[in-house]
């Protein structure tokens, strides 16, 4: 039989609660596993992209939007041919995700220059992360990046008068976030944040997998760990964030035009499916891509940036199309 010695055993034991209060009073050691372990995983997809990537598309890199603010980069692709000329673009601004704690632009560049491809301007953003930066510190430096994309707009071929909002996962909420911040003053006004551009400049979103309603969540997972980093509270339900970060509670008419889609094998779905029928309710258009529960192989989250599986090209094709109706 084995047997360890008095004083190691209590080491552990020791050693054992004091990782559980750890885990248990700060955010920290949960988000620095999942950042690896999450950072990972879009590294390989980033990678599984680069052979669809096609030729002809030029890339600005670590543009500063805030020289101040040293989080504050973000990619700009457009097609090569347009590189020297005045020509501006329909612009879509990407916001990655990685639950709000993880991710970066990098991993998001070659989707991006799949898009750009398509006859578009393509801009990934990149935000700190949760928690050390806490909500709504992305939504701000997102909304810079608009300004200096407006400001910027000639020199990299944005087209001002029609920029969309994207995102994928806690990207999607952000994105969908800021975009009713440029629709609805009041909302605005709540959060604090003054939009940098006008409704009118904002022809659509585009929102992969994410997060609309925290209430909806299933918050004994996960979710509770991730949403306690970022909005910086174990107690975030308490929080006037909480409520905030829920867009689907606050769209109205104004809401822009959506393109909104969710795998059947992604316990997120249920949000997309949700944010939907809120955005529709208010007479928005809605083009949405969901998946039967029969549907075999499930449909994983994130699975749009699969463009070797059949679904994954369909969001691809039916995302373009949406946009290039909203551009016209």
């Amino acid at each position: 039989m084995l047997r360890f010695p008095g004083g190691l055993l209590a080491a552990c034991v020791l050693l054992g609660g004091l990782v559980y209060i750890a885990f248990r009073t700060s955010p920290w050691p949960s988000a620095m596993i999942v950042r690896f372990l999450f950072d990972k995983q879009a590294q390989a997809t980033a990678a599984a992209l680069e052979k669809h990537v096609p030729k002809g598309v030029a890339a600005r890199i670590d543009e500063p939007y805030d020289p101040a603010d040293t989080d504050a980069k973000l990619d700009v692709f457009y097609p090569a041919k347009v590189e020297g000329t005045a020509t501006v673009l329909p612009t879509i601004v990407w916001v990655h995700g990685g639950a709000w704690l993880s991710g970066n632009k990098s991993h998001v560049a070659n989707y991006l220059r799949i898009l750009a491809a398509n006859g578009y301007t393509v801009v990934g953003v990149d935000y700190s992360l949760a928690p050390a930066a806490t909500y709504p510190t992305p939504v701000r430096q997102v909304n810079a990046a608009l300004a200096y994309l407006h400001e910027n707009a000639g020199r990299l071929h944005v087209d001002r008068s029609r920029f969309f909002l994207a995102g994928d996962s806690a990207g999607a909420q952000i994105a969908a976030q800021l975009a009713n911040l440029i629709s609805v003053p009041s909302y605005a006004s709540e959060v604090g944040i003054v939009p940098a551009i006008a409704r009118p400049q904002l022809r659509g979103v585009v929102l992969h997998c994410g997060i609309y309603d925290v209430s909806s969540l299933d918050l004994d997972g996960s979710f509770g760990d991730f949403l306690w980093s970022y909005i910086g509270k174990k107690n975030f339900l308490n929080e006037p964030a909480s409520a905030q970060l829920s867009v689907a509670r606050y769209v109205t008419p104004d809401f822009p035009p959506t393109f909104i889609s969710g795998g059947n094998g992604d316990p997120l779905t249920p949000q997309s499916r949700q944010m939907a029928e809120a955005v529709a309710s208010k007479g928005v258009h809605v083009d949405s891509l969901f998946y039967p529960g029969s549907y075999m192989p499930a449909v994983p989250h994130e699975y749009q940036f699969n463009l070797d599986i059949a679904a994954g090209r369909q969001a691809l094709e039916q995302s373009m199309r949406f946009v290039a109706a909203q551009s016209k």
